[in-house]
């Protein structure tokens, strides 16, 4: 398939938001267990959603370069029940909604408790909020994933590690940020996000890995016969059935070669992981944050080339008819 940079930009920095979301009420959770110290609602969570927000707005204006009727989009929540496109439509502006409620509610310190555990915890509308942000991040990752992994006829798609890859990747980028985000203004913090950003950063390298492995093994289903109808054992194709080019000659396949792809599949893998868990390491012992927010830009950068590399390894069949092309 052919990369578009719009959804090359759409699902990293909206992952981005979500990990880094799922970040900031990750903190709220242990604080209020006791595990971690609490932090000013001003200062780390209002400031914290809005660069979460920051993110996913981005993702959500870049998303607006893919569309042919950008004033139709609104349309593209009527198929919900369906579509997993029309899903994420939806989710996603919910999931901002909450955000920008969890960051305001937190900087007006409006936190009326709802209720309270048999603990003695009192649970206040931030955490509700909180639970809810974290329920969508976890339902957006899902719906953006499965709009891709709900494709049988794009082998390399269809599989629960596309729904596992979104997830860990959005998730690892989000911890790492904010791990920047605590070198600045709570310190204390540093070594927490760092601690999680590695090790979801090793799930996702295992989790990349193994879907690189498993479609490396893919035969494919479909040949020349099949895709012209034609039994005959010695088929060969002299043209593409065009006299020039066409959308299907130019939105279904990538048109880079093999080197071209085996290389983007190591940048992306030193990129997203190798080169982000060695910097992380290295700011695990205390190091300054320039080399943390290095960390996050050197991660970000490889994981637009590994989102690239997943849609340009996917081989839609109606490339066998147009191979002259391809």
């Amino acid at each position: 398939m052919r990369p578009d940079a719009s959804v090359l930009l759409l699902t990293t920095l909206i992952g981005v938001g979500q990990g880094f979301f799922l970040a900031l009420f990750t903190v709220q959770l242990y604080a209020l267990a006791g595990l971690l110290p609490a932090q000013d609602g001003h200062a780390f969570y209002a400031h914290g959603s809005l660069i979460a927000l920051l993110f996913l707005v981005g993702g959500l204006i870049a998303s607006f370069f893919h569309l042919g009727r950008p004033e139709r989009a609104w349309r593209a929540a009527t198929k919900w029940r369906t579509s997993w496109l029309s899903r994420e439509v939806i989710v996603l502006p919910a999931f901002m909604g909450v955000v920008f409620l969890f960051g305001a509610a937190h900087l007006a310190g409006i936190r009326p408790v709802v209720f309270t555990l048999p603990s003695g915890i009192a649970i206040d509308a931030t955490v509700v909020l909180g639970v809810l942000g974290t329920v969508l991040a976890f339902a957006l990752f899902v719906c953006t994933a499965m709009i891709y992994a709900c494709l049988p006829f794009l082998r390399e798609w269809a599989s629960p590690l596309t729904v596992a890859n979104f997830i860990l990747l959005g998730g690892a980028s989000g911890f790492t940020l904010a791990a920047v985000f605590a070198a600045g203004v709570a310190p204390e913090l540093t070594r927490f996000f760092v601690s999680w950003a590695i090790v979801i950063t090793l799930l996702g390298f295992a989790s990349r890995a193994a879907s690189l492995v498993r479609n490396r093994r893919l035969a494919p289903k479909s040949t020349l016969q099949t895709a012209i109808g034609i039994k005959h054992p010695r088929i060969v194709q002299k043209s593409m059935g065009f006299m020039g080019g066409s959308f299907n000659t130019r939105e279904f396949f990538h048109g880079r070669s093999t080197p071209v792809l085996r290389s983007v599949k190591w940048i992306f893998l030193l990129g997203a992981f190798v080169v982000p868990l060695g910097l992380l390491a290295i700011g695990w012992t205390g190091a300054a944050a320039p080399l943390l927010l290095a960390a996050f830009v050197v991660q970000y950068l490889g994981l637009l080339a590994e989102r690239w590399f997943f849609f340009a390894q996917a081989n839609h069949p109606q490339n066998l008819y147009y191979q002259a092309v391809a």
